[in-house]
């Protein structure tokens, strides 16, 4: 069956409860700024892409290359280049040579920068282990088992669909 292919008997009502609670819990995110008080709280300001751009490195562990960042975080290479051309004149960021290659230069956070993607981790984290605090361990635990292969899942089958509209575009 194809992704565009209604299923033969319409939609499942469990992934319809499903999708409806993805979108109100997204809206609910987004009404409840919870993204944007942690960065303040971090002292990060509410630039979103530029926080997005300090995660990413934080979560790598490891200074990446622009292509790198822009893949991790599914966006284009310029988005990011302007993110980091921020990050850099905060005192955030800074571009060091790639050990492997001069011509090149990969994208790490300063001691500030990661001092404050952790508060910001720290803030976020604080909050959603509150949330769950009630929760059974066996709950949490399946949550996020389910919730990391569902967004891999996903991110998978959205990248190939990206590689289909790719096909289709070079084919026009």
């Amino acid at each position: 069956m194809s992704a565009e292919a209604p299923a033969p008997d319409g939609p499942r009502p469990d992934l319809l409860s499903a999708l409806t609670r993805i979108s109100r819990l997204g809206a609910a995110l987004n009404r409840g700024r919870l993204v944007e008080r942690a960065a303040e709280d971090a002292g990060l300001g509410r630039d979103r892409a530029a926080v997005g751009v300090l995660v990413t490195l934080r979560t790598a562990g490891k200074p990446l290359r622009i292509g790198e960042i822009a893949e991790r975080m599914q966006v284009v290479g310029p988005h990011i280049t302007r993110q980091v051309q921020v990050l850099e004149k905060r005192g955030l960021a800074r571009r060091i040579p790639d050990p492997h290659d001069a011509r090149a230069r990969l994208i790490e956070p300063t001691g500030a920068g990661a001092e404050a993607t952790d508060r910001y981790l720290a803030f976020l984290l604080g909050w959603f282990t509150d949330t769950l605090a009630d929760w059974p361990r066996q709950d949490r635990d399946d949550l996020t088992r389910l919730l990391a292969r569902f967004a891999d899942d996903v991110t998978a089958r959205l990248s190939g669909l990206d590689d289909l509209d790719d096909l289709d575009d070079e084919e026009s």
